[in-house]
């Protein structure tokens, strides 16, 4: 499961993720980054909209993610949409395939931080939702909202 630190900095969160899917668990992934892809992360210029995990050859890869290149690169740029590997223990790559092929679920980036000096990756265990399943949590959204709004007045 993440852990979260008092010493991180949201750079980007996907919003979107929890409308689509219902997320079971969460959990915290280094990612391997070049120094242009670093530097564009601190400046906050990273999306995270469609992204999700693959497993090629037993590693773990974030792909459709998008890091925009660094102004003062020049030539030494990266690509914006490469793949990027995630760094997770063996283990936890190995209950995960497991879990993505006994459940049918997917691996959906949640949000990019730094912790530490560090860039990290939410990821969670998603399976998409029915647009039934949308409509009712649009309807709890808007309940909830509600509740608030007269506890207020009153």
């Amino acid at each position: 499961m993440a852990k979260k630190s008092l010493n991180h900095k949201v750079i980007c969160k996907n919003r979107k993720a929890w409308y689509n899917y219902f997320i079971d668990e969460t959990y915290e992934a280094g990612i391997v980054l070049k120094g242009s892809e670093i530097k564009s992360c601190r400046e906050g210029k990273v999306s995270l909209k469609d992204s999700y995990a693959k497993i090629k050859n037993g590693e773990l890869y974030l792909t459709n993610s998008h890091i925009s290149p660094y102004f003062y690169a020049n030539q030494f740029n990266h690509d914006p949409l490469r793949d990027r590997k995630l760094l997770l223990h063996r283990r936890e790559i190995k209950r995960l395939i497991g879990k993505i092929n006994e459940r049918g679920a997917t691996l959906i980036a949640l949000s990019m931080y730094l912790k530490d000096g560090k860039a990290k990756v939410e990821l969670g265990l998603a399976k998409g939702k029915r647009l039934y399943d949308k409509r009712q949590s649009i309807k709890d959204k808007t309940e909830k909202r509600e509740l608030e709004r007269a506890l207020r007045i009153n």
